[in-house]
């Protein structure tokens, strides 16, 4: 489990979402970014695997950006966001788990059979006699 709290940083903006007269006041849209190269808590071998499996979420100053807009706290916003990032994170750094190639059972090989010549009969059947 990485937290990587220490290393982001935090922009605000007037938000889209709930508070009433309040949106056209007060900022409480947060935006969280984090630069993946610059990082001192990630070893090189995770910054590699998070720019690779990240790389859409990545814009061209190399940062991740979070937005989060869904209360009206500032506060709560910010710990939704930094939460939201440290999930994202720790998950891509889960390593994925290899397939073990199987051959196909006996039976399903039958019934893949069966179902096909079920197919060929009724598409036998459609057929009219020539004239």
């Amino acid at each position: 489990m990485i937290d990587i709290s220490n290393e982001v940083r935090y922009t605000t903006a007037r938000s889209s979402g709930p508070g009433g007269q309040n949106v056209n006041k007060v900022n409480t849209k947060v935006s969280i970014l984090f630069s993946i190269n610059e990082s001192k808590i990630l070893s090189t071998h995770q910054k590699i695997i998070l720019s690779d499996k990240l790389n859409s979420r990545i814009n061209k100053d190399g940062y991740i950006i979070i937005n989060c807009e869904k209360t009206r706290s500032q506060l709560k916003n910010k710990e939704l966001a930094l939460a939201s990032l440290n999930a994202l994170i720790n998950k891509t750094l889960i390593p994925s788990k290899k397939r073990i190639y199987t051959k196909p059972t006996k039976a399903s090989k039958l019934k893949r059979m069966k179902n096909k010549k079920i197919l060929s009969d009724k598409k036998t059947n459609r057929r009219s006699i020539g004239f």
